[in-house]
C-alpha cells in the first residue's frame, strides 16, 4: 500500500487518536487499528515518531494484571513491525524492548518458561530477531556489555529451552535463527561491520559464561531424534561450532592476561563472568571433546547428507581456529573428517576433499606435532586392529573402515613411512590387505569361457582401447561383494606407493608373493597398484614435501617384479583341461620348469578321470586364470608408469603377453589384448598393428628360436598367430623362413600339436588373403623357356595346403574343422594360379569326399563351403568329379530330409540338420551355374530341390530353393519353365489354330496347391522371350494368379506325385 503520511506532522495528526485510544483501553482492535495507520505512514515519518508510536504497546506489556494472549501477541506483532521499519539508536531503548519482549515468554510465578501458544512464542522470537537487527550502528556493540549479561542470560535460557523443548518445528527452528542473531552468527547482510581483535575479545568473555549451556543443550538436540528434522540438527551444528570456535579461538586465548581485570560492575554480575585463562580452557577443552565425540558418533551415521556436509564444516571451523585449546578433540575430529571423504554423497566428498586440501596448504597437521602424533597414533591403532575387522565387519563396516584408513594416509602423506618403518604394522596392514583381496575362485565359467574364433584374437578398438579390462570382467571375492571395498583397497594400494618407501612395500609384498601360492594373488593386485600409485598415475597430491621416485627407481622395480611375473613357474599354469593344453603344461614340468599349483585351494571338485595323473580342480584352475590375468593387467600398469620408458622392456614383456593373447581360455585372451593395447598407447605406438611390426624382427627371432626346442616352448605359435591376427601384409616377408619352420615342426608334431600348429596356418592364409595382388614380372626380364618364380605368399599358400591335404583325415573333429577353414582360404590365395592349385585340388579331392559325405554335419558344413570356393575356381576340372561322387548324395540328403523339415515346428531352425539343409540349397545353385552342368545333372538338383518349394517347409528353406531354381534358369530356363508348369500352370494353353493339338500339362488343373506361391514367384522372374509365343497369360493372367498365392498355400492339393 502506498504511504500517505509522509512527514512527521501529517503522520502525528492520523496516529495521535490512535495511539490516545490504544493507552486508554488496551485492545486487540486498537492495536490492530493502530497497525493499520502504521502501514500508510513512510519509514522515514515513522522513525521520528518511533518512541511516540512504541510508548502505547509497550504500555501495553507493562500494564500489571493478566493480559490475553492474544492481545500481547498483536502487541508484539505490531512493535515488530514498527522495528521492521525504523531502527533503534538508544542503547537504554534497545536493552529495555529487549528485556520487554523476553519478559512475554517468561512466568514468574513458576519462575519457568510460560506455557503459551506456538503463535505467541514464534511473534515474540522474531520480535527479538527484529530487535537486533534494528539497532542502528555501533550502538549494537554498547549492548554487550558486562551488565546486560544477566538480561542476555535470560533470553538465551529462554531459547535453549524453547529450541530442546518445544514439539513445534517451526519454533524450534524459529528460536535456532534467533540465537544465531543474539550471539553474532547471523549471515545476513543488515549485521554490523566486522569486529576488530579487542571487540572480538570482549564478546568471547561475554559469551564464555553461556558456553556450558548452548554446547551441551545443542548436544541433546543434535544427538535426539532423527524424526525432528534435518534442518534443526544442521542448525544446532552450526550453533555449537561457531560458538565453541569464537569462545575457544586459540587466536583470543592467546590475548588473555593470566590476572583477570576487575570489571566495573556490580558483585552479583562479576560472579558470572569467566576468566578464560589456562586451566579454565584446558578444563572446558576435556569437557567439549566429550561433547564432540559423541556429536560425531551421532552425525556420522545420519541419514541426510546436508547434516554429514554439516559436520564436515564443524571440523574445519574447530581445526583452524582451535587446533590448540582443543588438542585432545583432533583425534575424534580427524577420524570424522577422513571417515567422510569418502561419502555417498558427490557433495559431502567435494567438502570433504575442499577440507584436506585446505589442511595440507595450511600444514595444520604437517606443522602441527601434536596432530601428526595424534594421526600416527590413529593410524597404528588402526592398522593393528585391521586384520581383525577386515574379518568381522559386513561391507558397510569394511567400506568406513578403509575409508578411515585411506584418510589417515591422505592426511599424513609422507609421514605414513613412521608406520611403514615398524615391521610389526607393516605386516598387520599387508595381512588385512591379502586376507581381504581373496578372490572367489569357484564360479565355473571362468574355466568354460573358451576362445573358439580366430577373430577374437584380434584386438576390437570397441572393446580394448576404450574399455579397461578390469572393468570389462568383474571380479568377486571371498570376503566382500561392495564394488566400492575394492576401489577403495586400491586407492589404498596406491596412496601407500606414492607416499611410501616403495622398495620397502615393493620387496614385504613379493616376499609374501613368494610365500605361498594362497597369497600370489593378492600381492600381484597390491604390487600392480603400488607402482601405479607411486607413478601418480591417479591421485592427487596434497603434500609438498613428498619425495618423487625417480624414472630409473621406477624401471628398476618394475624390471624385477615382471621378471618375476613372467618367470615359468608363475606364467604357465595350468589352465584347462583339454588334452593338448594338458600335454604342453606336461612337457614344461617334466623339463623342471612347471610348477603346479593345484590343490592350493579348500575348495574341491571331483577331477576328471580322463587323464591318469589326478587332474587340477575347478577352483585351482581359476585361481591359475586369476592370476595370470592379474600379472597381465599389472604390465599394463607398468607400462602406463613409466610411458615411454617402459620401451626398453619390451623385449622382456611383449612376447610372454602375446603368448597369453593366443591363449584359449577367454579370460587370460581378453586381458592380454587389453594389455597389449596399453603397452602400445604407453610406448607411443599409432596402433596395436604399429606396435607388432616395429617390434617384429626380434618377436620373429624368438619364434624361430623356441620352434627349435618347442617342448620347451609349446606356446610358442600362438605369439606368431597373435602377430598375424593383428598386423598387415607388411610383416610377410619377415615371418616367411618362420613359416617354413612351422610347416617342418608340424611334420614332426603333427600327432602331437596339429591343433595350435593349424590355427597359426590359419592366421597365417587369412593375411595372405588380405594382401593385395602382387605385382607382375616384366616379361623383359625373364627368360621364355624358363618359368618365373613364385611370389612368396603363393609358394606358402602350397604348402601349406600340402599339408592340409594330409590333415584332413584327423581324428579330432576340431582338428578337421580348422583344416577345412585353412583349405578354403588356401584355394582363394591360389585361384590366380591355376597350375598350383589344380594338381593339388586333385590330391585333396578324395578326402573331400570323404568329408562331404561320410562326416560329422559340422564338417559337411565346412566342406561345403570349401566345394564352393573350389567350384569358383576350378570349374571345368572338378564338374565330373562333383557329379559322380558328391551330387548323388547331396541330392538324396535333400530328399531324405525334406519331410522332417516340412514337419517340423520353428525350433527346428536352430538344429544343425536345419543349418546343413540350408547349406546345400544355398550353394547348389551357384555351383550348377559355375561348373555348367549338363540336363540330366541338372534334372538330379531341380527334383532334388522341388519339394522345397512347398509352403509346408520353413521359409528359409523355401528362399533358399528359389534361389536354386533362378540360378537354373541362367542354365537352362525352357526345361525349368516346363518343370514349373509341371507343378502348378496359372492357365490353360489353347493353341492358336485348330490343327494343333492342345497342350496339357500335370499343373494345369487350376487349384491352387503348396507350390503355387513359390512357382509364381519364380515364373515372374523367368525371361519372357523365352516362353512359347502363345503364353499370352504370362502378363496380366499371372498377376491375377499371384492373388490366388495364400489360397494355394493353404489348401492346395500336392501334384508332386503326378510327375
Amino acid at each position: 500500500m502506498m504511504a500517505v503520511f509522509d512527514t512527521p506532522e501529517e503522520a502525528f495528526g492520523a496516529l495521535r487518536p490512535v495511539c490516545v485510544q490504544l493507552t486508554k483501553a488496551q485492545t486487540v482492535e486498537n492495536v490492530e487499528h493502530l497497525q493499520t495507520r502504521l502501514q500508510r505512514v513512510s519509514d522515514s515519518a515513522l522513525q521520528e515518531l518511533q518512541q511516540y508510536v512504541l510508548f502505547p504497546l509497550r504500555f501495553t506489556l507493562k500494564t500489571p494484571g493478566p493480559k490475553r494472549e492474544r492481545l500481547i501477541q498483536s502487541v508484539v506483532e505490531c512493535l515488530t513491525f514498527i522495528l521492521s521499519s525504523t531502527c533503534v539508536r538508544e542503547q537504554e531503548l534497545l536493552q529495555e524492548l529487549f528485556s520487554e519482549l523476553s519478559a512475554c515468554l517468561y512466568s514468574p510465578s513458576s519462575q519457568k518458561p510460560a506455557a503459551v501458544s506456538e503463535e505467541l512464542k514464534l511473534a515474540v522470537i522474531q520480535g527479538l530477531s527484529t530487535l537486533m537487527h534494528s539497532a542502528y550502528g555501533d550502538i549494537i556493540l554498547t549492548f554487550y556489555e558486562p551488565s546486560i549479561l544477566p538480561r542476555l542470560g535470560f533470553a538465551v535460557s529462554l531459547l535453549l529451552g524453547l529450541a530442546e523443548q518445544e514439539k513445534s518445528k517451526q519454533v524450534k527452528i524459529a528460536a535456532l535463527n534467533c540465537l544465531q542473531v543474539l550471539l553474532f552468527q547471523c549471515e545476513c547482510q543488515d549485521h554490523p561491520r566486522s569486529l576488530d581483535e579487542l571487540e572480538q575479545k570482549q564478546l568471547g568473555d561475554l559469551f564464555a559464561s553461556f558456553l556450558p549451556g548452548i554446547s551441551t543443550t545443542m548436544t541433546r538436540v543434535i544427538t535426539g531424534d532423527f524424526k525432528q528434522g534435518h534442518s534443526i540438527v544442521v542448525s544446532s551444528l552450526k550453533i555449537f561450532y561457531k560458538t565453541v570456535g569464537f569462545i575457544m579461538a586459540d587466536e583470543q586465548l592467546r590475548a588473555i592476561p593470566k590476572v583477570q581485570a576487575k570489571p566495573a560492575v556490580e558483585h552479583r554480575v562479576a560472579e558470572l563472568m569467566v576468566h578464560r585463562e589456562a586451566d579454565w580452557v584446558k578444563s572446558t577443552g576435556e569437557k567439549l571433546t566429550i561433547l564432540i565425540k559423541k556429536i560425531i558418533e551421532c552425525v556420522s551415521a545420519h541419514p541426510h547428507w546436508k547434516v554429514r556436509l554439516e559436520l564436515a564444516e564443524l571440523v574445519e571451523a574447530l581445526l583452524l581456529k582451535c587446533s590448540q585449546s582443543l588438542v585432545e578433540s583432533a583425534g575424534p575430529l580427524l577420524k570424522a573428517l577422513v571417515g567422510l571423504a569418502n561419502d555417498e554423497s558427490p557433495e559431502v566428498q567435494a567438502q570433504c576433499n575442499k577440507v584436506l586440501r585446505c589442511f595440507a596448504e595450511r600444514k595444520v597437521v604437517m606443522g602441527n606435532r601434536a596432530f601428526a602424533d595424534i594421526l600416527s597414533e590413529s593410524l597404528h591403532s588402526l592398522a593393528t586392529s585391521l586384520p581383525r575387522l577386515m574379518n568381522s565387519q559386513d561391507d558397510q563396516g569394511k567400506f568406513s573402515t578403509l575409508s578411515l584408513f585411506l584418510g589417515y594416509l591422505k592426511l599424513l602423506g609422507p609421514k605414513v613411512n613412521f608406520v611403514l618403518n615398524s615391521g610389526a604394522h607393516l605386516q598387520r596392514l599387508s595381512k588385512a590387505l591379502i586376507q581381504v583381496l581373496e578372490l572367489d575362485v569357484t564360479d565355473i565359467k571362468i574355466v568354460e569361457e573358451r576362445r573358439w574364433h580366430p577373430d577374437d584374437l584380434s584386438a576390437s578398438p570397441k572393446t580394448s582401447a576404450t574399455q579397461p579390462w578390469n572393468q570389462i570382467q568383474r571380479r568377486y571375492f571371498r570376503f566382500f561383494t561392495d564394488e566400492r571395498v575394492f576401489l577403495l583397497l586400491r586407492q589404498v594400494c596406491q596412496l601407500l606407493g606414492y607416499y611410501g618407501n616403495l622398495y620397502l612395500l615393493v620387496d614385504h609384498f613379493m616376499e609374501l608373493y613368494h610365500e605361498s601360492v594362497v597369497y600370489r594373488k593378492q600381492a600381484a593386485m597390491v604390487l600392480n597398484e603400488l607402482v601405479a600409485g607411486a607413478a601418480g598415475l591417479e591421485g592427487e597430491d596434497l603434500h609438498e614435501e613428498r619425495v618423487e621416485t625417480s624414472k630409473e627407481e621406477l624401471r628398476e622395480i618394475v624390471t624385477s617384479v615382471l621378471e618375476e611375473y613372467t618367470s615359468q613357474e608363475n606364467w604357465y599354469l595350468v589352465t584347462c583341461i583339454e588334452a593338448e593344453e594338458m600335454e604342453e603344461e606336461r612337457m614344461l614340468k617334466e623339463s623342471g620348469l612347471q610348477a603346479i599349483t593345484s590343490g592350493a585351494h579348500a575348495c574341491q571338485v571331483p577331477s576328471f578321470p580322463a587323464f591318469s595323473k589326478p587332474s587340477p580342480t575347478i577352483c585351482s584352475m581359476n585361481s591359475n586364470i586369476w592370476q595370470i590375468c592379474i600379472q597381465l593387467e599389472g604390465i599394463g600398469q607398468f607400462a602406463r608408469a613409466l610411458g615411454k620408458d617402459f620401451r626398453l622392456l619390451l623385449m622382456s614383456a611383449l612376447y610372454p603377453v602375446l603368448e597369453k593373447a593366443g591363449d584359449q581360455t577367454l579370460l587370460i585372451s581378453q586381458a592380454a589384448t587389453s594389455t597389449m593395447v596399453e603397452i602400445g598407447q604407453a610406448c607411443g605406438y599409432d596402433s596395436l598393428r604399429h606396435l607388432i611390426n616395429q617390434n617384429s624382427d626380434y618377436l620373429v627371432n624368438g619364434i624361430s628360436l623356441n620352434l627349435r626346442h618347442l617342448a620347451l616352448h609349446p606356446h610358442t605359435t600362438k605369439v606368431l598367430e597373435v602377430m598375424l591376427r593383428n598386423s598387415d601384409a607388411s610383416l610377410l616377408p619377415l615371418v616367411a623362413d618362420v613359416v617354413q619352420d612351422i610347416l617342418s615342426t608340424l611334420d614332426q608334431f603333427y600327432d602331437k600339436r596339429a591343433a595350435s600348429f593349424v590355427s597359426v596356418l590359419h592366421a597365417l592364409l587369412a593375411a595372405l588373403e588380405d594382401q593385395s595382388a602382387p605385382p607382375k614380372v616384366d616379361e623383359n626380364d625373364s627368360r621364355p623357356d624358363v618359368e618365373p618364380p613364385l611370389p612368396v605368399q603363393i609358394q606358402i599358400a602350397t604348402d601349406v595346403m600340402e599339408r592340409c591335404i594330409h590333415l584332413l583325415s584327423d581324428k579330432n573333429l576340431k582338428i578337421r574343422l580348422k583344416v577345412l577353414d585353412v583349405l578354403d582360404l588356401c584355394v582363394l590365395v591360389l585361384q590366380p594360379h591355376k597350375n598350383q592349385l589344380l594338381p593339388l585340388a586333385h590330391r585333396t579331392w578324395p578326402s573331400l569326399v570323404h568329408r562331404l559325405t561320410n562326416d560329422d554335419p559340422l564338417a559337411v558344413l565346412r566342406a561345403f563351403k570349401v566345394l564352393r570356393t573350389l567350384g569358383g575356381s576350378c570349374g571345368d576340372f572338378l564338374r565330373s568329379r562333383f557329379c559322380k561322387d558328391v551330387l548323388p548324395k547331396l541330392a538324396g540328403s535333400l530328399v531324405t530330409q525334406a519331410p522332417v523339415s516340412a514337419r517340423a515346428g520353428p525350433v527346428y531352425s536352430h538344429t544343425l540338420a536345419f543349418k546343413l539343409q540350408l547349406a546345400v540349397l544355398q550353394g547348389l545353385g551357384p555351383l550348377c551355374e559355375r561348373l555348367d552342368l549338363g540336363e540330366g545333372d541338372l534334372n538330379k538338383v531341380a527334383d532334388a530341390c522341388l519339394i522345397y518349394l512347398s509352403a509346408k517347409q520353413p521359409m528359409k528353406l523355401q528362399e533358399a530353393a528359389r534361389s536354386v531354381f533362378l540360378h537354373l534358369m541362367k542354365v537352362d530356363p525352357d526345361s525349368t519353365w516346363f518343370l514349373l508348369n509341371e507343378l502348378y500352370c496359372p492357365v490353360p494353353f489353347t493353341p492358336p489354330h485348330c490343327s494343333l493339338h492342345p497342350v496339357q500339362l500335370w499343373g494345369a488343373t487350376g487349384q491352387p496347391n503348396v507350390y503355387t506361391a513359390n512357382v509364381l514367384h519364380l515364373l515372374q522372374e523367368l525371361p519372357g522371350p523365352l516362353l512359347p509365343r502363345y503364353c499370352g497369360w504370362a502378363g496380366p493372367a499371372l498377376a491375377e494368379g499371384s492373388g490366388s498365392c495364400r489360397e494355394g498355400c493353404k489348401g492346395g492339393v500336392d501334384n508332386r506325385s503326378m510327375l
